[in-house]
């Protein structure tokens, strides 16, 4: 007898190997997908925190707590050492504000020196920390920092 094709079984092993390969495959798109989603937000958090310290770098002195975020020249936001919200301890010279942007929560920070009002300070450091959720819900946050001179001040430190 002479075989002209495949049987039922030669074609139904071959659909499940193929079936294996392709769940296989969509398993490692998924998981690629992942990470370059993943790599996005770090990306958008590194900017959206380098982003704030340059903003801080940039500014007038005396306009060091308030933040123009929409640079309509009108601020919206204004550094507090209050406690509340994203600063954690009044009256300890750092004064915080923050915002979200695009599932990425950025804190920004300025330090005085202790002994000195922030105005007639010699240098402040300037941190901004952007989070992000990551893989398995477990947070993930990128941090950058600075120190600036205070261009007005006149004294010994």
């Amino acid at each position: 007898m002479k075989n002209d094709g495949f049987s039922l079984v030669e074609v139904m092993v071959a659909m499940v190997i193929a079936g294996v390969a392709l769940m296989g495959t969509l398993g490692a798109v998924e998981v690629s997908s992942r990470h370059v989603q993943q790599g996005g937000l770090n990306s958008k958090a590194i900017e959206l925190a380098q982003a704030r310290l340059e903003a801080k770098r940039s500014i007038r002195w005396q306009s060091l707590l308030e933040d123009d975020l929409d640079r309509d020249g009108i601020p919206e936001t204004f550094m507090a050492d209050d406690g509340k919200g994203s600063d954690i301890t009044a009256g300890d010279g750092i004064y915080t504000a923050m915002y979200e942007r695009d599932g990425v929560t950025v804190v920004w920070m300025i330090e005085a020196e202790r002994s000195r009002p922030l105005l007639s300070a010699a240098m402040v450091m300037i941190r901004s920390v952007a989070s992000y959720p990551g893989p398995n819900g477990h947070k993930k946050e990128v941090q950058v920092a600075t120190i600036r001179a205070n261009p007005n001040f006149v004294g010994e430190r």
